[in-house]
């Protein structure tokens, strides 16, 4: 694995960081989530229409992701009515590595060496860290379950897209596309909350569809590095998001210890270290 790649993960980390503090500070979170949704369809109209379909043998990866994606939208929604960023976050993102270094070892036969798996318990551990005065303070039923369930999906998702990716002859058109079909979750929740947008001051409709355009080059950025490296190396880099989100939580929504948030970074930066030179 290239320090290119390594750093366009990163990035991609950062970005996701960022739309999961913009949903978790809305009022109405589930509109908030619709407005990201669609923050993803604006420029995919644009991107289905100029470049050329992924392969038909994609496809189904792209329509699973869709249907995964609407799950991980009402996890999460759900879980941020439950719990504080700070809490859902780490849970949610912290089960990912290992399940999908799992499921990529089970359905693609890709084998991590053990450096590897000692970077993504370092990642693990750091993420725990983190935030461990949220966690050991109690974390609500309801707020753990939608939390897991959360990761779960990003798991499912994780590995199924990049399968997917890999299958699709074109990054993206593959991104285009996943990310056009966010329009049925978009719809969903524009129906579900009609008379609410109706009311929605511009502002609110800006951030977030800039969330959702936040969003979406999160995610372009680690479907391109999926084609050049171990789905579970890069979804383990990927969870470095929770030491982003950790210090958002802290200098901007005034949650947790700055020490403990700068020890899970040591921690996950020599996470980040192992997998990248065994990989």
């Amino acid at each position: 694995m290239t320090l290119f790649v390594i750093a366009i993960i990163l990035t991609a980390a950062l970005l996701h960081a960022v739309w999961n503090a913009i949903v978790k500070t809305a009022a109405d979170r589930t509109t908030t989530l619709g407005l990201v949704a669609f923050g993803h369809v604006i420029p995919a109209m644009a991107m289905v229409l100029l470049l050329p379909l992924p392969s038909a043998e994609s496809f189904p990866y792209i329509l699973i992701s869709t249907v995964v994606h609407f799950g991980y939208y009402y996890m999460l929604g759900k879980a941020y009515e439950h719990g504080d960023l700070s809490v859902v976050y780490p849970i949610a993102r912290g089960i990912v590595p290992a399940l999908v270094s799992l499921w990529a070892m089970i359905l693609v036969g890709e084998v991590l060496p053990l450096q590897a798996w000692g970077g993504i318990a370092l990642i693990a551990l750091g993420i725990q860290l983190s935030s461990w005065s949220a966690l050991r303070s109690g974390v609500g039923r309801w707020a753990l379950w939608f939390a897991l369930g959360t990761g779960f999906c990003i798991s499912i998702y994780s590995v199924v897209d990049g399968i997917g990716v890999r299958l699709s002859g074109n990054t993206l058109s593959y991104w285009a596309w996943g990310a056009f079909l966010h329009l049925f979750i978009a719809g969903f929740v524009g129906i579900k909350k009609r008379d609410t947008l109706a009311q929605l001051p511009a502002k609110v409709w800006m951030i977030g569809i800039l969330g959702g355009l936040v969003s979406m080059t999160a995610y372009g950025l680690v479907l391109y590095a999926k084609n050049f490296a171990p789905l579970g190396a890069v979804s383990a880099l990927r969870e470095t998001s929770v030491i982003f989100a950790a210090l958002i939580g802290f200098i901007f929504l005034h949650e947790g210890n700055w020490m403990r948030r700068l020890g899970a970074a040591l921690l996950m930066a020599v996470g980040v270290a192992l997998i990248g030179m065994s990989v």
